[in-house]
Parts: C-alpha cells; structure tokens; sequence
C-alpha cells in the first residue's frame, strides 16, 4: 500500500509536495471499484454516469465481467476511467487534498484530466471508449504486437528497435516504464526480430504482450485521425493543477495544448521515466495512484526510490492510514 509510513495529516498539510497518477490499460480485473459503488454514493454516481452514457452497464462490467468482455480495448478503457475517477471521488469525500501535479499513464492521462478539470468525465468516457474502438480498427488482428524487455536501457531497446525495423515492418520503443522495462510495439514480424536482438543482448526477460493492438507505434496514426476529430468536439477547460504528459514529459497549464497532445500520444512513447523524474525535479516528494492496480506505485519505486508512494486501490487503502 506504502512504501513508508504515511499519515493523513502528513499528506494535508505538504500538497505542495504531492502528486496524484492514474493506471492506464492492463490494470483492470474484475470488482474494480465495487467497494467504493457499494458504500459511497458519489462513487456510485460515477458508474451510473459511465452507464448511462455508453448504453452499457459498467457496474456489471467492471464487477462481473465477463473477462474477455472486460479486456476488449473499447470495453477496458473507459471501465479504467469509471473506476479510477471513483476513487478519486472516494479520497476527495475522505481528506482534502489538492495535488501540485497530475498525471496518467496512456489512457490514465485522460483520468489526469479529468481529476484536473480541463475534460469532464461524460467528454471523457465518450473519447476513451471511441479512442479503444479506432485503435482496435486501425490493425487487422495479427498484424500487430508488443513485448516487454527487461533488463535493457532505454536506448539500447531503442538501438534494437532501429535495427529490427525495414522497409515494410517497423517497431518502435511504445512505453519507458523504468530503466530497466521498456515496451515495444509495431509490426508482428519486426516485434519478434527485436525481441530475439534483445535476447542476444542478454536482456533478462522478454514478454510478449497477449494484445493485438500495437499501441504507441506509428501505427496507430489512422486512429490518431480519427480520434482527432472527436476531439474537436470537445470543450477543454483551464487545468486546476498542471498535467505531466506521456508525450512531452513535462508539465502543461495551457488547455490549448491538451487536443494536440492527445492526439500525438495514440502514436508517441509514454515517457514515463522522464516524467517521474520530472515530478522530483518539481519538488514531488509523495505521489498518490488512484484507481485499480499499483502499477505505477511499482515502477515510480523503481525510477525513483526517494519518492513516497501510495495507491488507493479500496477504502481500506486509505482507512489504513487514517487510523
């Protein structure tokens, strides 16, 4: 739950110190968020609000699934949203705490923002659930695929992947998770040369993804596209706290900016390396993941082991250090 000891008190009265980040796809299980649903109303509210929007119920989703229903990109990205944003309503009902910085990982940005001001979460879940639609489209199944590397630098991952890619298969560095976990995506073909460099490299584990969407690749610039369009249909809001983004891996204010880096991440590497240590260049000294999973709690350890970490998962997460 926490790497040291925290209090709530502790975290009131430093909010200039703190962070809060958001899962992105691949945290989900079933019973995400049930327990914040069944005993608070304004995390009810939330699931009824996704529901309703989508003409799906994502109470029955997010809690019984099935599975495979689950994890259908268009189906896993806005269960992520709805689960992340109430626990968020959760820790808001519970202590007051107003973060210097947000930020999300992929689809966890759109959460950032949200939790930020500058997307309401019906734009949002709108926007996650088209964004999960136009990437399942834009690759035919099998022709894409991703794979984790460990144990590798980020630029030699990078180097492998430059020499993996020709004139007709491509594979690019997709996520910088830690310094020693990058993930690569692109086409089938050109994963597996890479992965296989890798290897040869004496990287100690490479995975290969149980995903056919190649994410964060040149690839999903047909989605990229299409997403754009919607997006001109949305009303961006002034940010309440500045959002780290996975494209540029610095701290954005301006609402402007927001369409346009949304749009360049369905095909940028998520720079999450750099924006964890940007976060501790700006003074963060605890960040707080909010949602299902603590991915990122784990990999913000890994980046930065100075850095205070906690994870509201379940009530009890923050129960434990209220009392």
């Amino acid at each position: 739950m926490n790497s040291e000891q925290l209090t709530v008190n502790s975290l009131k009265h430093h909010t200039s110190h703190i962070a809060f980040i958001f899962p992105g796809q691949g945290s989900q299980c079933l019973g995400m968020g049930k327990e914040f649903y069944d005993s608070y109303p304004a995390a009810k509210a939330v699931f009824q609000e996704a529901s309703d929007i989508l003409h799906l119920d994502m109470a029955q989703l997010c809690f019984e699934g099935p599975l495979d229903a689950l994890n259908l990109t268009q189906n896993t990205q806005p269960a992520i949203l709805t689960a992340s944003i109430a626990a968020l309503k959760y820790l808001e009902q519970e202590v007051s705490i107003k973060p210097k910085l947000l930020a999300g990982h992929s689809l966890g940005e759109y959460t950032a923002l949200v939790a930020g001001g500058a997307l309401s979460f019906k734009d949002a879940v709108k926007l996650v659930a088209m964004r999960g639609r136009f990437m399942q489209d834009a690759v035919p199944q099998g022709i894409g695929a991703m794979a984790a590397i460990l144990g590798l630098a980020g630029d030699v991952v990078e180097e492998i992947c430059n020499s993996a890619t020709d004139d007709k298969n491509i594979v690019v560095p997709a996520n910088f998770n830690s310094p020693e976990q990058t993930v690569i995506s692109g086409h089938k073909e050109a994963v597996e040369r890479a992965s296989e460099l890798a290897k040869e490299k004496k990287a100690k584990r490479v995975i290969s993804l149980p995903v056919s969407v190649p994410s964060h690749s040149p690839l999903m610039k047909q989605a990229a596209e299409r997403l754009a369009k919607e997006l001109d249909a949305v009303a961006i809001k002034p940010l309440s706290a500045p959002v780290i983004t996975n494209v540029e891996a610095r701290p954005i204010s301006a609402a402007e900016l927001v369409k346009i880096l949304l749009e360049k991440q369905l095909y940028s590497p998520v720079r999450w390396v750099e924006s964890v240590q940007r976060m501790k260049q700006e003074g963060i000294e605890t960040v707080v993941e909010i949602g299902p999973g603590c991915v990122l709690t784990s990999l913000v350890k890994r980046i930065d082991g100075s850095i205070k970490t906690m994870n509201v998962e379940k009530p009890d997460d923050l129960k434990a250090i209220m009392n």
